[in-house]
């Protein structure tokens, strides 16, 4: 059946929607049919690349979120083709309508019962935000009993508590059988790669677009360097 990959993260900013694109791009590259869903009802970032066609999802009565609409997405989940792929991006504000939502009325079981196959993805980043998106991912370890790959922001800071590494957290330690791979964006100058890379996502631009436009040359070499360098972490995820 089909492949539901689902971007969660409580913390805004962390890099969920760069996820969501980066996945895409690499299930595109490698010939999969792939459907896109954005769930933000604020920054609907994902849902700005017009080139991988994205529905975003219309979750709003007035003013709040109305958990029901939720409905909808799981209409779209269960009519998934067989071997395709869906990539899912969810904001700051959806993550615990959301999580709520699929665990109250246990969608993850109906999913896997029909054939499907879910993979949660959760970004871990340095700095300030390391506290916010740790308990974020914790969130998701007790709520759900689905495999999560676990994305490695460094570009605010350093992943590093009390002199330790990611690998070394007491979380990772003790959840290491729930996590597929650990998937590490590429650590790079901010002055040239980490520009590029922000007014990428900024264009909401695939990396070929990028490399199809009219961009200068070193701008598309740093893309193309950084795109190979995520590639073989995704490669090396098996995803």
């Amino acid at each position: 059946m089909a492949t539901i990959n689902m971007i969660l993260q409580g913390k805004g900013g962390v890099g969920k929607s760069l996820v969501a694109s980066l996945i895409t791009q690499y299930l595109i590259e490698k010939g999969q049919d792939v459907c896109c869903v954005d769930t933000d009802p604020v920054n609907a970032t994902f849902a700005g690349y017009k080139k991988f066609n994205v529905t975003a999802l219309d979750i709003m009565n007035g003013d709040d979120i109305d958990p029901r609409r939720f409905d909808t997405l799981v209409e779209m989940m269960m009519a998934l083709p067989d071997e395709s792929e869906m990539v899912i991006d969810n904001g700051a504000a959806t993550f615990v309508p959301l999580a709520s939502y699929l665990a109250d009325n246990n969608v993850f079981e109906l999913l896997l019962e029909s054939g499907h196959t879910i993979n949660l993805h959760t970004v871990i980043t340095g700095g300030q935000a390391l506290p916010d998106t740790l308990s974020g991912l914790n969130s998701l370890l007790k709520a759900f009993p689905t495999p999560i790959y676990v994305w490695l922001n460094g570009y605010f800071g350093q992943i590093n508590l009390k002199g330790k590494n990611f690998e070394d957290f007491k979380v990772f330690k003790e959840n290491t059988s729930r996590f597929p791979a650990l998937i590490r964006l590429p650590e790079k100058k901010k002055e040239t790669f980490g520009r590029d890379l922000e007014n990428l996502l900024t264009a909401k631009m695939s990396f070929q677009e990028a490399q199809d436009s009219d961009l200068p040359i070193m701008t598309r070499q740093r893309l193309r360097m950084s795109w190979t360098e995520i590639k073989a972490e995704l490669e090396k995820s098996d995803l």
